[in-house]
């Protein structure tokens, strides 16, 4: 199991992503950091994504655009290119980490089953949602 270190600030680099890609304007339940994996819980609010059970904690719906404070409007966006790391190997998946809420692995978790983002060059991921 390796979690996968975010490397500087992580953001969005494809071309505008469409409407179908972003979940824009939804509040956080929780203090989220850019390139978190997150999801929109029952409650309507963004959190975290959590990987350690299968549980609908393990959905994610998307990758925090930028960082946000609990309360404030967050937007996700999912089937997108995202500056992440240093060093990525092209064509490594991850999955859902088990331990870091919102974090990669390169191993599957108990919830983290399927692999929600793949090294693209060096620096980037693309990252999709789970569900």
């Amino acid at each position: 199991m390796a979690a996968l270190p975010k490397s500087g600030t992580p953001s969005p680099c494809s071309p505008t992503p469409t409407r179908e890609h972003t979940f824009a304007g939804w509040l956080t339940g929780e203090e989220v950091a850019s390139g978190d994996a997150c999801q929109i819980n029952s409650s309507n609010r963004i959190v975290r994504a959590n990987g350690a059970a299968a549980t609908d904690a393990a959905r994610i719906d998307g990758f925090a655009a930028a960082a946000a404070q609990n309360g404030e409007a967050a937007t996700l966006q999912h089937d997108v290119h995202f500056h992440y790391g240093a060093g990525l190997v092209p064509g490594t998946p991850y999955y859902l980490s088990g331990t870091v809420p919102g974090g990669l692995d390169t191993v599957a978790s108990t919830g983290g089953t399927v692999i929600v983002a793949r090294a693209i060059s060096p620096t980037r991921l693309y990252v999709k949602k789970s569900w």
